[in-house]
């Protein structure tokens, strides 16, 4: 069983920058990929990026490739999103997944694990 706890979300100005945390329990997060997804107001869950348990292969999403940067720190349980260049269409609330599997998935049904998702609001 792993549980997952997000932080690092807030109120930024376009422009700006936030990383976000995914803190894991458990001893399995290491073998299992992660992904983030976000779900803004009034619109479907969205999967913008994934990377694999080494962090050797990640994955973007075209509405946030060139400005957000997946990782993980395997020894501290921990996967971060560090998201830059911030615009207001990225307004929403960002989730942290995992499956239980070494791949990411872009389909949310096939994530096993859910963080509780955090804030992230970008003014203009």
């Amino acid at each position: 069983q792993v549980q997952l706890v997000e932080s690092g979300g807030g109120l930024v100005q376009a422009g700006g920058s936030l990383r976000l945390s995914c803190v894991a329990s458990g001893h399995m997060f290491s073998r299992y990929a992660m992904g983030w997804f976000r779900q803004a107001p009034g619109k479907e869950r969205e999967f913008i990026t994934g990377i694999t348990p080494n962090g050797a292969t990640t994955y973007y999403a075209d509405s946030v490739k060139g400005r957000f940067t997946v990782s993980r720190d395997n020894a501290k349980n921990t996967g971060y999103l560090q998201m830059n260049s911030l615009r207001p269409e990225d307004t929403a609330v960002y989730y942290c997944a995992a499956p239980t599997s070494e791949s990411y998935y872009y389909t949310q049904a096939l994530y096993d694990y859910w963080g509780q998702g955090t804030q992230v609001t970008v003014s203009s």
